[in-house]
């Protein structure tokens, strides 16, 4: 599945729904019940936002909860270490899949990387996009951006674009650290224009997301919808929901978590 990249050119005037439109909402902490994970679904797909971003065993229920609105329903693979053998990441996707979910976002095998064990993880990646795309499905690649250094970050894109997936990701949000201005700077300059980049971790108020779009994501991971949907809807009101050149700084944009 090759999907054209949709960056937003500086200067771009936005609304709020083209806000909403690039937004995964998180709900992936361990605690969460299914009756939140259904109440928090219900209201976020009265936004229209683009998806809502679940644990596997919460696809199903996410999905009745989303029913008669565009919003999608994404879980996640090997989450949160990608760890998992490989075998075990295809059949966790192949059950998402049945379960009704439109978009995976794996995690690859940190260790390996670091480890420079570079065509275990390609491989690890390809499994799952092979089964994703089988079905029709975008699949994201999570980093971890936190515990990787520079030359293992572009080593990851190019195991990601050699595997065939649709987008690499900074981060799960669970690893201490989240979405950086210079990290998505240097996936978006490694990978090719038909991938694409998603933020995640940290992305918490409208000028930080501005930022990011401005350096070529696509694609924001946020439990912060309701206030970066407040922030829009007000400079949108004022007519300043504009996207900014590329390299200026934002707030938020080290922090960690979703």
């Amino acid at each position: 599945m090759v999907v054209m990249s949709h960056i937003i050119a500086p200067g771009t005037s936005l609304t709020a729904q083209d806000v909403a439109d690039l937004i995964d909402h998180a709900l992936l902490k361990p605690e969460l019940t299914p009756q939140e994970v259904e109440q928090t679904c219900r209201e976020l797909a009265q936004d229209e936002i683009w998806s809502v971003c679940v644990r596997p065993s919460d696809v199903r229920l996410a999905l009745q909860a989303v029913e008669g609105h565009q919003t999608r329903v994404c879980t996640v693979i090997g989450f949160p270490h990608g760890t998992t053998s490989t075998a075990a990441k295809v059949a966790e996707s192949r059950q998402a899949l049945a379960d009704g979910a439109t978009e995976l976002d794996m995690v690859l095998n940190i260790g390996r990387l670091r480890g420079g064990d570079v065509e275990a993880v390609k491989q690890d990646i390809a499994a799952v996009v092979e089964t994703g795309h089988a079905a029709g499905v975008l699949v994201k690649v999570i980093f971890e951006t936190a515990l990787l250094d520079e030359a293992q970050k572009e080593a990851a894109c190019r195991a990601s674009e050699d595997a065939g997936a649709d987008f690499v990701k900074t981060s799960t949000g669970f690893a201490g650290g989240g979405a950086t201005l210079p990290d998505v700077r240097l996936m978006r300059a490694t990978i090719p224009d038909t991938m694409q980049v998603k933020a995640s971790g940290g992305v918490r108020d409208i000028d930080t997301l501005l930022a990011m779009v401005a350096e070529g994501v696509t694609r924001i991971g946020t439990s912060s919808t309701e206030a970066l949907l407040a922030g829009a809807r007000e400079r949108e009101e004022e007519g300043t929901l504009v996207v900014p050149e590329p390299g200026a700084d934002a707030p938020g944009t080290e922090g960690e978590g979703y």
